[in-house]
C-alpha cells in the first residue's frame, strides 16, 4: 500500500497560510460544539497534520447501535432535519477552513430528500470527503459516490471491525467498490476497530483486517482507528481521580510490532477523549449529571478526574481536580513552546480563584480534545 497521498491535494491554510502537509493523525470526532471548537483552538501547523473523521450525531431519538441503522428511522421531520443538518455541517465547513478530512452522515442520511441539500453544500463548499460503508443502503452508497465523483475528491469507506473480518466481508467490500464505480486512487479505507480494552481481541481483528481488506485494492489511504476512553469510568465515587491505560495507543504498538511494513502505510486514528459511541447519541438540550470529567492525555494513559457541575464549593472542587492533573509527573509544562491552550487552561484553572475560569462540562471536554490532539501529533511525529 502506498503512503497516504493527502499531500497531492494542496489547499491554502487559514489566512493564506502554507499548504496542507502530510497528515499524521485521524481523530474521530462528533459534530458537537465542544469538538469543533477544540479543533479550532489548535495551532494551524497542528491542524495541517490532522485529517478528522467527523461523525454527524443523530438529531433526535435513542442511541444508534454501531453499524445497524434503526428501522424505521425515528427522525421523520424532513424540514427540521434539513435546517439542523445545514447549520451543523456549516460549522464543520467553517472550522476546517479548506483543510481535508471526512464527514460520515450515516445517522442522518436515511431521509435523503432532507439531507441531500446539506450534502451537496458540503461537497461543493469544502475540501471534505463523504463516507459510506458496506452495510449501508445501496441508494445511499450510490448518492455518496455520485457526489464524490462530482467533487473530484473521492470517498471514504468506513468498515466496522466489531467482529473478525472474513471472506464474506471481503466480498461485500469488493462488490461495493464495483458499485461505486470510483477508482481505488480515489477511495480511502477507514478501518474502525471500535473500543479497545484490556485483554480483548481488538489487535487480532485489526491485523486480520490489514491482511484481508487493506490488500484488496491499492487504496489511496488506509486508516486504522480505535478508541480507549471509557464510556463510564468505574468506581468514580470511591476514586474520583484515576489513571487509565490508553489501549488505542497500545494497539498501534502491537500492529507496529506484528506488521512493521504497515507503519508508513497506515494512518493512526483514535476517538480522542470520548467513548466510541459518543457520536451515536443525539445532542439534547437538557440538564446533564451533576458532574463531568476533566481529562488529560499522557504517553501511555488518560488522567481523568470527576468534577462537579453544580453544588456548594463547586469551583474549589473543580480546581482541586485540575491540580491533581497539573501536579502529575506527566503533565506538560503549560509555558513550553509545545504546550497548547489545553495545558494553559488546566494550569490556570488549577491555580485560579473563584468561579470564573473553572469551566463547565462542555469546557472540560473541549480542553480535553484540544490537548489530546495537540499531543498525539507530537507523539506520532516522534515515533514516525
Amino acid at each position: 500500500m502506498p503512503p497516504s497521498p493527502f499531500n497531492e491535494e494542496r489547499h491554502s491554510g487559514v489566512d493564506g497560510g502554507p499548504a496542507m502537509a502530510e497528515p499524521l493523525y485521524v481523530p474521530v470526532l462528533p459534530t458537537r460544539r465542544d469538538a469543533w471548537n477544540a479543533y479550532a483552538h489548535l495551532e494551524l501547523g497542528v491542524r495541517q497534520r490532522i485529517a478528522p473523521l467527523w461523525t454527524v450525531v443523530p438529531r433526535v431519538g435513542p442511541e444508534r447501535p454501531r453499524g445497524t441503522p434503526l428501522a424505521p428511522d425515528p427522525d421523520n421531520d424532513r424540514e427540521g432535519l434539513h435546517h439542523w443538518l445545514t447549520l451543523r455541517l456549516d460549522h464543520v465547513i467553517n472550522v476546517m477552513a479548506g483543510l481535508t478530512g471526512w464527514v460520515d452522515t450515516a445517522h442522518v442520511e436515511s431521509l435523503l430528500d432532507a439531507s441531500a441539500p446539506s450534502l451537496w453544500r458540503l461537497t461543493t463548499g469544502s475540501s471534505l470527503r463523504l463516507v459510506t460503508g458496506p452495510e449501508r443502503d445501496p441508494a445511499l452508497q450510490r448518492y455518496a459516490a455520485d457526489l464524490a465523483f462530482l467533487s473530484g475528491r473521492g470517498l471514504g469507506i468506513r468498515v466496522l471491525l466489531d467482529d473478525a473480518p472474513d471472506e464474506p466481508l471481503s466480498t461485500r467490500l469488493l462488490t461495493l467498490i464495483d458499485r461505486l464505480r470510483l477508482p481505488p486512487s480515489r477511495l480511502d479505507l477507514l478501518l474502525d476497530a471500535g473500543s479497545a480494552e484490556d485483554g480483548d481481541d481488538t489487535g487480532k481483528r485489526a491485523l486480520a483486517a490489514l491482511g484481508l481488506l487493506a490488500a484488496l485494492v491499492p487504496w489511496r489511504t488506509v486508516v486504522l482507528t480505535s478508541g480507549a476512553f471509557p464510556r463510564a469510568p468505574r468506581h468514580l465515587d470511591a476514586q474520583p481521580a484515576q489513571v487509565l491505560r490508553r489501549h488505542d495507543w497500545h494497539l498501534r504498538r502491537s500492529v507496529r510490532e506484528a506488521r512493521p511494513d504497515a507503519l508508513n502505510s497506515v494512518v493512526y486514528g483514535d476517538y480522542s477523549v470520548e467513548h466510541v459511541c459518543s457520536a451515536n447519541i443525539a445532542s439534547v438540550q437538557r440538564p446533564g449529571p451533576p458532574w463531568g470529567l476533566l481529562r488529560y492525555t499522557t504517553p501511555d494513559s488518560f488522567l481523568i478526574a470527576r468534577a462537579p457541575t453544580r453544588g456548594r464549593d463547586r469551583a474549589s472542587r473543580v480546581r482541586a481536580m485540575a491540580r491533581w492533573i497539573t501536579e502529575n509527573d506527566a503533565f506538560r509544562d503549560a509555558g513550553a513552546i509545545s504546550a497548547c491552550v489545553g495545558e494553559r487552561w488546566l494550569h490556570a484553572c488549577a491555580y485560579g480563584d473563584g468561579w470564573d475560569g473553572s469551566g463547565n462540562a462542555e469546557t472540560w471536554i473541549r480542553v480535553g480534545h484540544t490537548q489530546h490532539m495537540n499531543f498525539i501529533v507530537q507523539q506520532l511525529a516522534r515515533t514516525a
